[in-house]
C-alpha cells in the first residue's frame, strides 16, 4: 500500500502524539485535534454511503459526485423493465443480499441473491488512501448465474456517475466507434473539493462472454460493445437515475419497434440498451451487456494520487481487504460460548458488515412545523384533537439544507436517520471503530437546533422524501424521541475509564492508517477531552429541552413524590399511538389526558442524568456534576414515588381518573421494566426480584425465542396492529440482557437468578435470529414470539444487529465470579 505524503506526515504526527505522555499544551492539542479531523475525513470520506441503493457511493460531501449500479435479466419484453435492480426493495424476490465483509475505513464485499433475475451479484469495493483529496476507489462486479438460470441468460449491467454543484464531468472519445465503445470506457472530472479524477470501467476479462443476435438490429448495435450515453439534467432530477434511463431508451426502443414491427421486434437484450450519445453531461450512463458468468471493474482515481489505479491493484486489495477484516474480526468480535462453530462467525460477520454498510451520507433540506402552536402543549382535555386539527391548518417550512452522517434501521424500507435508533445501532459499532461512532454521534448533534430539539427522523432531501408517506415527513419541534446516543457517549466514558483500547499503540503502526484513526479519542487524553468539550454544551442543551418540553404535572394532582418538578410525559400522544416514545401502539391509559405519566420518559431522564453526571465529571466540571446528580437522585426516588404498583409489582404509566384523582395504569411488558432497561435498578434494589420473575414467568414476557414486548395476560396482547403488542424486538432484548449481566456481575441476593436468565436469553436470542437469517436470507424487524419467524421490515440490520454484540457477551455459567464491567 502506497500512502500518499500528507497523509503520512499527519497519520506521523497522531501517532506521535498518541504516545506521548498526554502532557500536550493547549496549543498542541488544538492542533492535534484538526490534524486528527481532517485525516479522519480523508479515511471516511468516500463509502457506499446511498444504502438505499444497492451499490451507490458518494463522498460526505454536499453536492457533489454520485454513482450508482443497475442490472437485469434480459429475456422477456413484458418483465424488461419490472427487472431492472436499482434501489433496495422489500418485495423484489430476493434470496438475501448484503455485505459479507466490511469496513468502512477499507472497504468489503457485497452479494445480492437475485432469484428474480437468475444471477448472484457480487461487488468487492475498496479504498485506496492517496493524493490530498480522500484517496481513490474501485469496485469489482461479478455476476454468476443461479443454478436456476437458463443457459443462455442475458444480462443487463448499467453503471453511472453523477454531479452535482460546482465542477465537469465528461466521457474521454477513444475507442469509442458510432454504435459503442468497444474497449474500456473512461471518464474525467473535477470539482472543487475532490479536484481532478478519472473514472474507469473496463470491459473486464476476455472471459466475459456477449449475446450475438442474427436479428438485423444486432449490425446496428452489436453487444460486445458497452453503450454511453451522457446528458445533461436539472440536478433535483439526478437521483431518479432509473427513471432517466428509461427515458433515455424510449426513443430509440420507439424506432427500433417502428422499423422493426411489432410482429420481429429486436430481442429483448438488444431492445432495452442506451443510445450512445457519450460527451459531457452531469449523468453518465454506460452500459455493457453479458451471456453467462461476467466480470469488470469501475475505478475511481484521483488526479493527485501518486500510483496508477489498475485491475491488477485492485486484484491484490480485495484479497488483503478481505484477511484484514477477518484478522480484526477475529480480535475483537469472534463470538464466545455456546457460539464458537464456524457458521456463527460467518453470520456475526455479516450482521456487523451490514451494519457498518447501512452508514450513509444525507444532504437536503427537511420539513419542520415551526408554528409553535399553543394545542401542542397538550394541556386541555381532548388535546390530541385539536393538536391534529392545528397540524392540519399548517403549512410546513422547509428548512435549509442539512447534512447527516449516520446509520439506518433497513435499506429497503427506512434509509435514513432515526434518533432512537442510533443509539442502538452505535453500539457494536464503538468497538470495532470508537472514532466512528463518536463522528456519528457528533453528527447528529450538528442537528440540534437554538432550543435543543433534534428531529427524531432525519428526511434529508427529495431522494429521502420519496420513500416517506406524507403524513409522516413532517418534523415537529415539540416532539421527542429516546436519548439513546447517550448511550454511546456513556460507553466511551467507560472505554476512557478502564483504558480498555481496541488495539494497543504498538499495534497501530503495523496495522496502518486506518486502524490509527479508529481509537485515537482513546489513545490521547487532550483529544477524548477536547470530544467530550465540544460537545457538552450541546449535551446540556438538549437534557433541559427535555425538562421544559416534556415535563409532567404532579402539583396539580396532589401526587405524593420525592420531587414535584421530576415527571415527565411524552408530547405527540393519540389514542392509538405514542411515536415518540419509539413503542408506537405500546397500549396506554384511555381516554389519554393531560395529566399522564409516563414510566419509560422518566426512566429515559434518569439516564440522560446519569449521562451528563459522568461526562460532566470526566471533563472537570464538578459543579454540573453535584446539580446532575440531584437531578439523578430525585428521578431515582421519583420513579418509585409515581410509578410503583404494589398490587401489580411493576412500574405503571399514571393518568388521572373521573374524580381528579392520580392512578396507575398497569400494562406489563417492555414500559413497565423500563427502569431495569436504563440502568436505574440496582442489585439491591426490593422490586429488582419481581422485576426479574416477571421476565421470565412464561405467560408473562418470556418466551423461548426472547422478551415479549407486553404480557401474554394482558387484554391488548397481539391486538390491532400488534407492532408493541407481542413481538419480541432486539433493541429492548438487549437492553435485558445488558442489565441482567450488571446484576449478575454484582453481589446481591439475586445474582443466581439474574444469572440463570441472562445464559437462557442470551441463548435463545441468539439462536434464533440466526436460524432465522439462515432460513430466510434476511435480519428482521422483529420476530414472531410464538414461532420465532422473522417479520414485518426484511434486510432490517439496523438494531438487529445488537445480536453481534449479544455473541460476544461472556458465557456466565451458574456458578462463574463476575467478569468486569468494562468488557461489555
Amino acid at each position: 500500500m502506497h500512502f500518499p505524503s500528507r497523509l503520512v506526515f499527519v497519520c506521523t504526527a497522531v501517532l506521535a502524539a498518541l504516545s506521548s505522555a498526554n502532557a500536550a499544551t493547549p496549543d498542541d492539542a488544538s492542533v492535534l485535534t484538526n490534524e486528527v479531523a481532517r485525516a479522519n475525513n480523508d479515511s471516511l470520506l468516500w463509502g457506499p454511503y446511498k444504502p438505499n441503493l444497492y451499490f451507490g457511493v458518494r463522498p460526505r460531501i454536499p453536492k457533489s459526485l454520485a454513482a450508482g449500479l443497475m442490472w437485469a435479466k434480459l429475456d422477456n419484453y413484458m418483465t424488461a423493465q419490472s427487472n431492472f435492480r436499482h434501489t433496495c426493495e422489500q418485495n423484489e424476490g430476493m434470496a438475501g443480499y448484503g455485505w459479507e465483509e466490511y469496513d468502512i475505513r477499507k472497504g468489503g464485499r457485497q452479494t445480492v441473491h437475485d432469484t428474480g433475475n437468475s444471477i448472484d451479484m457480487t461487488i468487492d469495493f475498496v479504498k485506496v488512501p492517496g493524493g490530498v483529496h480522500g484517496g481513490s476507489w474501485a469496485a469489482r462486479v461479478k455476476g454468476v448465474p443461479r443454478e436456476s438460470a437458463p443457459t443462455d441468460l442475458f444480462t443487463t449491467v448499467v453503471f453511472y456517475t453523477s454531479l452535482e454543484g460546482l465542477g465537469s464531468l465528461e466521457v474521454e472519445k477513444g475507442d469509442e466507434d458510432s454504435v459503442g465503445f468497444e474497449g474500456d470506457v473512461k471518464l474525467k472530472g473535477m470539482t472543487p473539493e475532490l479536484g481532478e479524477f478519472s473514472i474507469d470501467v473496463t470491459s473486464g476479462p476476455d472471459t466475459n462472454e456477449h449475446p450475438k443476435f442474427t436479428h438485423p438490429s444486432y449490425d446496428e448495435k452489436p453487444l460486445d460493445h458497452s453503450f454511453v450515453s451522457s446528458l445533461q439534467m436539472p440536478q433535483e432530477h439526478l437521483w431518479q437515475a432509473k427513471t432517466i434511463m428509461f427515458a433515455s431508451m424510449k426513443p430509440s426502443l420507439d424506432a427500433a419497434i417502428e422499423k422493426y414491427g411489432t410482429e420481429s421486434p429486436p430481442p429483448p437484450a438488444q431492445l432495452f440498451t442506451l443510445p450512445n450519445i457519450p460527451g459531457e453531461g452531469n449523468i453518465h450512463y454506460v452500459q455493457k451487456v453479458f451471456q453467462g458468468a461476467f466480470e469488470f471493474d469501475i475505478l475511481f482515481q484521483s488526479g493527485s494520487a501518486p500510483e496508477p489505479l489498475t485491475s491488477e491493484f485492485l486484484t491484490g486489495e480485495i484479497e488483503d481487504t478481505s484477511l484484514s477484516f477477518s484478522s480484526r474480526f477475529d480480535k475483537l468480535y469472534a463470538p464466545q460460548a455456546p457460539f464458537s462453530d464456524p457458521e456463527y462467525s460467518d453470520f456475526s460477520k455479516a450482521m456487523l458488515s451490514n451494519l457498518m454498510g447501512g452508514i450513509g451520507y444525507f444532504y437536503g433540506s427537511g420539513l419542520v412545523d415551526r408554528s409553535a402552536a399553543p394545542e401542542y402543549d397538550e394541556e386541555n382535555e381532548g388535546f390530541w384533537e385539536e393538536a391534529a386539527d392545528a397540524r392540519s391548518r399548517v403549512q410546513p417550512t422547509e428548512e435549509e439544507p442539512r447534512e447527516l452522517f449516520t446509520s439506518i434501521p433497513s435499506r429497503p424500507f427506512f434509509p435514513r436517520g432515526f434518533l432512537w435508533d442510533e443509539g442502538f445501532h452505535l453500539i457494536p459499532v464503538i468497538d470495532w471503530d470508537t472514532d466512528l461512532a463518536l463522528d456519528i454521534v457528533k453528527s447528529w448533534f450538528n442537528l440540534i437546533d437554538e432550543d435543543g430539539w433534534i428531529g427524531r427522523e432525519q428526511i434529508l432531501g427529495l431522494e429521502a422524501r420519496n420513500k416517506v408517506p406524507p403524513e409522516f415527513a413532517v418534523q415537529y419541534p415539540h416532539y421527542a424521541n429516546p436519548p439513546t446516543l447517550f448511550l454511546i457517549l456513556e460507553a466511551f466514558v467507560d472505554k476512557l475509564k478502564f483504558n480498555q483500547t481496541v488495539t494497543k499503540h504498538s499495534d497501530l503502526e503495523r496495522e496502518g492508517i486506518a486502524d490509527s484513526l479508529r481509537s485515537a479519542h482513546l489513545e490521547n487524553k487532550d483529544l477524548a477531552e477536547s470530544y467530550l468539550r465540544s460537545i457538552y454544551p450541546l449535551l446540556k442543551r438538549q437534557y433541559f429541552w427535555f425538562k421544559k418540553t416534556q415535563w409532567g404535572d404532579v402539583k396539580s394532582y396532589d401526587r405524593e413524590a420525592y420531587s414535584s418538578k421530576e415527571a415527565y410525559r411524552w408530547r405527540g400522544r393519540t389514542v392509538q399511538h405514542i411515536l415518540t416514545s419509539g413503542l408506537d401502539d405500546y397500549p396506554r391509559a384511555q381516554p389519554p389526558h393531560p395529566g399522564e405519566l409516563h414510566v419509560d420518559l422518566i426512566s429515559w431522564m434518569g439516564l440522560l442524568s446519569r449521562s451528563i453526571r459522568r461526562i460532566a465529571e470526566a471533563i472537570g466540571e464538578s459543579e454540573d456534576a453535584e446539580e446532575f446528580a440531584v437531578y439523578e437522585n430525585a428521578i431515582t426516588r421519583n420513579i418509585d414515588d409515581l410509578h410503583w404498583d404494589e398490587d401489580a409489582q411493576t412500574w405503571c404509566d399514571a393518568t388521572i381518573d373521573d374524580f381528579e384523582e392520580s392512578i396507575h395504569v398497569c400494562h406489563k411488558g417492555y414500559i413497565s421494566i423500563f427502569p431495569f432497561l436504563t440502568g436505574m435498578v440496582g442489585p439491591n434494589s426490593p422490586r429488582l426480584k419481581a422485576t426479574l420473575d416477571l421476565i421470565r414467568n412464561p405467560e408473562e414476557l418470556w418466551s423461548d425465542f426472547g422478551i415479549r414486548s407486553l404480557s401474554k395476560k394482558d387484554p391488548f396482547y397481539g391486538t390491532e396492529e400488534n407492532y408493541w403488542r407481542s413481538p419480541v424486538w432486539m433493541n429492548m432484548n438487549y437492553m435485558v440482557l445488558k442489565s441482567l449481566y450488571d446484576i449478575a456481575e454484582s453481589a446481591g441476593p439475586h445474582k443466581a437468578q439474574a444469572t440463570k436468565i441472562y445464559t437462557e436469553l442470551r441463548t435463545n436470542l441468539v439462536q434464533n435470529v440466526f436460524r432465522e437469517w439462515q432460513r430466510t436470507g434476511f435480519a428482521w424487524e422483529q420476530y414472531n414470539p410464538d414461532n420465532g419467524q422473522g417479520q414485518r421490515i426484511q434486510h432490517f440490520t439496523g438494531w438487529t444487529s445488537l445480536v453481534v454484540k449479544m455473541m460476544t457477551m461472556p458465557d456466565l455459567p451458574p456458578s462463574s465470579a463476575a467478569v468486569g464491567h468494562d468488557e461489555l
